[in-house]
């Protein structure tokens, strides 16, 4: 599945045809609507709106632009990919084309991390992947900005 937004869309149709698979585009994976800061540079978005920006780079679930929250970003994301699991068999994958803040939100979210910590999770390079799985405990971060499939890890959980 994928967000609607070219880049990401482009990225999905080239796993797609890799793996054989049609992609599913969902406009719930968006980045964050940054409001009046959409289409600006950083410089740009300081000299309008400094105060809030500062907030915003902290972590704090200001609207960006007076636009979407962080948590904002996370209610529409989280339930995409809950939505798109629904009807997979167990052990199967998914895989969400989205973009870096749109990512963060979901990860937080799905790990139950307070909103305040989901800046633990770093940022995401072009092209790069996360790997969360299921378990009996809920969900869990394997790997994080991964460029190279994941290598299995001998744990107690099975």
């Amino acid at each position: 599945m994928s967000s609607d937004l070219l880049r990401a869309m482009d990225t999905a149709v080239a796993l797609s045809r890799h793996a054989g698979v049609p992609v599913q585009e969902d406009p719930r994976l968006r980045e964050t609507f940054g409001g009046s800061w959409q289409g600006l540079t950083v410089s740009e978005i300081r000299d309008l709106d400094a105060d809030a920006y500062a907030l915003w780079r902290t972590g704090a679930d200001v609207p960006a632009g007076g636009a979407e929250t962080r948590t904002d970003v996370a209610a529409r994301v989280r339930p995409a990919v809950i939505e798109a699991l629904e009807p997979l068999d167990a052990g199967a994958t998914l895989v969400v084309v989205t973009h870096g803040g749109s990512a963060r939100a979901a990860i937080g979210s799905l790990l139950d991390l307070p909103m305040d910590r989901w800046a633990v999770v770093g940022g995401l390079s072009n092209c790069c992947w996360s790997v969360l799985e299921e378990g009996s405990g809920g969900w869990r971060l394997v790997e994080h900005n991964a460029g190279s499939l994941p290598t299995p890890v001998m744990s107690d959980e099975e």
